[in-house]
């Protein structure tokens, strides 16, 4: 499902979220492409994820994903249905996984995205992914937990920090947020968001 994003009462500035079909042909998603879903539930997620890190891996790409412990257990399950050799993948360091929380400390300070420390902590990852092929997808859950944990603000940075660093590099960079966190209070920061991004799922 693509979603637009859309003002419905210029008040209260309440976002909506309206949803028409669509089909994702991840063959087709450009390198330095920044896109997101918004989710209703984890099944929704992992389903999406799935796609999108199971044709990277049987493509012989590699995948970045950081997200949280829960989420790559439900991935790891369900890209082995999806036909993916995770064990080949690994060995060869084309399945690179991170928790989404530690991954945070790795270059937040006081509370904001610092972006020396996150130019550096990505320039790692990639020299990791790209040392068996020059193609890279990565999936990051660390907007969310800032999201979920009341930090709007640190949210958009990391979301401006990610698309300064996917302009200056090729990869394909997909985001996730549950649905439940998009309120009217919010709808200043969701705008934002959402600007940040070449697609929404």
């Amino acid at each position: 499902m693509l979603l637009t994003i859309e003002e419905r009462d210029s008040k209260t500035s309440e976002i909506r979220l309206e949803s028409r079909e669509a089909r994702i042909f991840w063959g087709e998603i450009a390198p330095s492409q920044h896109f997101a879903q918004i989710y209703q539930n984890d099944a929704a997620l992992i389903d999406t994820l799935t796609g999108f890190v199971g044709s990277a891996l049987n493509s012989n790409e590699t995948a970045i994903v950081i997200a949280t412990a829960e989420h790559l257990r439900a991935l790891r399950i369900s890209l082995a249905g999806f036909g993916v050799d995770l064990g080949r993948a690994t060995r060869e360091d084309r399945f690179v996984t991170l928790d989404a929380a530690t991954a945070l400390t790795s270059f937040m300070v006081a509370g904001m995205p610092d972006e020396g420390l996150f130019n550096s902590f990505v320039d790692g990852l990639l020299r990791r992914a790209t040392a068996n092929g020059p193609r890279v997808r990565a999936f990051g859950e660390m907007v969310a937990l800032l999201w979920a944990d009341g930090l709007p603000a640190a949210t958009v940075r990391l979301e401006f920090l990610w698309q300064k660093y996917c302009e200056r590099h090729s990869f394909s960079l997909f985001c996730a947020y549950p649905r439940s966190g998009f309120t009217r209070d919010a709808s200043e920061s969701v705008a934002e968001i959402c600007a940040l991004h070449s697609h929404i799922i």
